[in-house]
C-alpha cells in the first residue's frame, strides 16, 4: 500500500478524556474517531488491525469444525421473555420499539436467537453434534462507558454456540474449543492465561476466562507459581495450610480502643499480627421479601468474596447491611461490631480460616470497645457453617495443592461456558434420540471480544513512541521509509523495487512516499506499530545498502541493497 493513496491521521497528543493507555495510543495513532459516548468508528489502519484479528479467529473457528452463519442485530423481546431474560437482563440491554409499538433490543448477545433457530432446525440426533458462531457488533448501554474500545457500548464479538446429544459430547466441543482459543491467542502473539471462571449472568455449569496479561486488567487472576492451575480470583479455592484449632490460652478480656475500627488499627495497638484479628461483617439476606440480618466472619487481613458467598446456599441474594441497620440488631456502630453475645436467631458464617483460630481478636458489641482472648464454644457458639468465603492472596497454597498462589492482572477477552440446558429447555429446544424419543438440547457457548483484542494487545505492549504489536496483527509488517523520495531518483527506484518484491511475495508492506521528513515519518510509524521498518537514503545507497530496524531494535543496522528482502523473509518465516 502507498501512504499517499492510503488515509493516516495521526495526532501528538490524545485527549482528554482518555484514560488508559491503550484509548490515547488507538486516538493518536487514527485508529479510531470517537461519535458519542462508547462509540467509535473504525478508521483504516484501525480496521486492518481488527480485520487480521477476525481472520485468525474465523481461521480458528473453522478448523475447529464450527459453521459461520449471521443472525440479526435486532431481537424480538418474545424470545427473550421465554427465558426471563427481558425484565432480568438489566439496563445495559438496548430496549427499542418499532413503528407497531411491538419491543425489540439491539442484541448484547445470541442465546436466545441460535436456541430459536436449533429448535427450528434441529429435530434429529443425526444432526448432532453442530457449532454456529458469527462475528457480529454487539451492544450493550454501559452505566460508564470508557477506556475507549476496551469498554466502548458497541463492540465486534465472536460468538459460538454448541448443541448436542449429552454433556459427553458437548465436554468434546468444550475442550475443542479451548484448544481454538489457546491456537487463536498463539498465533495473535499474545501473553494470555486460561483461568477457571464464574459463570455470571450466562449462566451454566462450567466455564473458562482467557486473560491477556497487563498491569492495566480489571481482573485479578491467581495462578500456581509451578502448575498450570489458573483461575480468576473471584473463584480460586482458598486453601488452609493447617486444619487443626490450637487450645485456649487466654482469657477473654474486653479492652479500650476509642478511634480504633478496623483490624489493622486494632492489631497495631495492641501490638499483634493481623492474622489474630477477627472482622465481623453485617449482610442482609433478601429472601421471599424478607430481609434476613446475618453476619459474616473473617480473618482481619483476608477480604470477602462476594461471588463465593453468593454460591452459599440459601444465601444467594445478600446485600451488605447499612449502618442503620447495623445499629438496630447489634445496638453497636460499625467498626465495633463481633459475634459474641449476639442473638441465637442471627445466623452467623464464618470463613474456613475462622476456623481454625483461638485466642482471637474482635469487636465487643460495644462502642469503643473489642474483646481478645476469644474463642469458639467457650466464649461463643460455633457458627452456622464453616465455608471458603475469602480472595485468595499471594503465597496461598495453590488449590491444586502444587507450588504458592501469585497473582497478576489480566484483561478479559474470550469466555466460554458449558450451559448445559439452561436456554433449550426454556425454550423447547428438542430433538429425536435414536429412539425415537424427545430429548432436551445440551449447549454450550464460546465468546471473543474482537475489538477488546486490539486495546488489550496495546495494554501488554507499548513504550513511550506508541504501539508494539504482535507481527500477525500489525496494521502493515513492513514500512519502507524513504529519505528525499520526491528529491532522489535513485531513492524512489529503489523503495519501488523493494516494496514490488516485498509484496510479491505476500508481506503487507506500506511504502511512505508522502514525501516527509524523517523525524515525522519515524515518529508516525513508531506509533502505529509497524514491526519493521527499511529506511532508503542516497547516503547509504551509494553504497548499496539499505537500513533495516525492528520496532525494538535499539540500533539500526545496514543491509545489501539486494539482500534486504530475503532478510525480511526470513525474519517473518515465510
Amino acid at each position: 500500500m502507498l501512504a499517499s493513496k492510503f488515509y493516516i491521521s495521526t495526532l501528538k497528543e490524545a485527549p482528554s478524556e482518555a484514560e488508559l493507555i491503550s484509548h490515547k495510543l488507538m486516538i493518536r495513532a487514527g485508529f479510531i474517531k470517537r461519535l458519542g459516548s462508547g462509540l467509535y468508528s473504525w478508521m483504516p489502519l484501525g480496521l486492518k488491525v481488527l480485520r487480521k484479528i477476525e481472520a485468525i479467529v474465523r481461521n480458528e473457528m473453522n478448523k475447529a469444525g464450527a459453521v459461520e452463519l449471521l443472525m440479526p442485530a435486532i431481537q424480538p423481546a418474545e424470545l427473550w421473555e421465554e427465558t426471563g431474560r427481558w425484565a432480568l437482563f438489566g439496563p445495559q440491554m438496548l430496549k427499542i420499539k418499532d413503528r407497531h409499538d411491538r419491543d425489540f433490543c439491539f442484541g448484547p448477545t445470541h442465546e436466545e436467537v441460535i436456541t430459536d433457530i436449533a429448535r427450528k432446525e434441529i429435530n434429529s440426533y443425526k444432526q448432532l453434534p453442530i457449532n454456529f458462531y458469527q462475528i457480529q457488533m454487539k451492544f450493550r448501554d454501559e452505566i460508564r462507558p470508557r477506556f475507549g474500545v476496551m469498554r466502548a457500548r458497541e463492540f465486534l464479538m465472536k460468538d459460538a454456540y454448541s448443541f448436542h446429544t449429552s454433556k459427553i459430547s458437548l465436554q468434546e466441543t468444550y475442550d475443542a474449543m479451548y484448544q481454538a482459543y489457546t491456537n487463536i491467542f498463539n498465533k495473535i502473539g499474545l501473553q494470555f492465561r486460561a483461568v477457571k471462571a464464574d459463570t455470571g449472568a450466562i449462566g451454566g455449569d462450567g466455564s473458562h476466562e482467557f486473560h491477556v496479561l497487563a498491569d492495566s486488567g480489571e481482573d485479578a487472576i491467581a495462578y500456581s507459581s509451578v502448575s498450570n492451575y489458573a483461575a480468576n480470583i473471584e473463584l480460586a479455592e482458598a486453601i488452609l495450610q493447617d486444619e487443626k484449632r490450637p487450645d485456649a490460652k487466654e482469657s477473654m478480656v474486653k479492652f479500650d480502643t476509642p478511634k480504633q475500627t478496623t483490624c489493622e488499627d486494632v492489631a497495631k495497638l495492641i501490638g499483634v499480627k493481623i492474622q489474630k484479628t477477627v472482622k465481623t461483617i453485617a449482610l442482609i439476606n433478601q429472601t421471599n421479601e424478607v430481609n434476613e440480618f446475618f453476619l459474616v466472619l473473617l480473618r482481619g487481613d483476608h477480604e470477602l468474596n462476594e461471588v463465593k458467598l453468593s454460591k452459599v446456599k440459601n444465601f444467594e441474594n445478600f446485600r451488605f447491611a447499612t449502618d442503620e441497620e447495623v445499629r438496630e440488631h447489634l445496638k453497636c456502630p460499625p467498626g465495633f461490631i463481633g459475634p459474641v453475645g449476639v442473638k441465637s436467631s442471627i445466623k452467623i458464617l464464618a470463613d474456613k480460616s475462622v476456623g481454625i483460630l483461638s485466642d482471637f481478636i474482635c469487636g465487643a458489641n460495644e462502642p469503643k470497645f473489642h474483646l481478645k482472648g476469644v474463642n469458639f464454644v467457650r466464649d461463643l457458639p460455633e457458627p452456622l457453617l464453616y465455608v471458603d468465603l475469602r480472595k485468595v492472596v499471594e503465597g496461598d497454597v495453590s488449590p491444586d495443592k502444587q507450588g504458592t498462589l501469585q497473582i497478576c492482572r489480566g484483561i478479559e477477552v474470550g469466555h466460554i461456558f458449558q450451559l448445559g440446558n439452561k436456554y433449550s429447555k426454556a425454550m423447547n429446544a428438542e430433538y429425536l434420540d435414536e429412539n425415537g424419543q424427545s430429548q432436551i438440547l445440551e449447549m454450550g457457548c464460546y465468546g471473543i471480544g474482537v475489538s477488546r483484542i486490539v486495546a488489550a494487545a496495546i495494554e501488554q505492549s507499548h513504550d513511550d513512541k506508541g504501539i508494539i504489536f504482535p507481527i500477525n496483527i500489525a496494521p502493515f509488517e513492513v514500512v519502507i521509509a524513504p529519505i528525499g523520495y520526491d528529491k532522489s531518483n535513485e531513492v524512489k527506484a529503489s523503495s519501488h523495487k523493494i516494496y514490488d518484491a516485498l509484496k510479491a511475495i505476500g508481506i503487507d508492506v506500506l511504502l511512505d512516499d508522502r514525501g516527509e521528513r524523517p523525524g515525522i515519518m519515524f515518529a508516525e510509524m513508531e506509533l502505529i506499530g509497524i514491526p519493521y521498518r527499511v529506511v532508503i537514503g542516497d547516503r547509504n545507497l551509494k553504497e548499496g545498502k539499505v537500513e533495516f530496524q525492528g520496532r525494538l531494535d535499539q540500533e539500526s543496522r545496514l543491509i545489501d541493497e539486494n539482500h534486504i528482502v530475503t532478510e525480511i523473509k526470513s525474519l517473518l518465516d515465510l
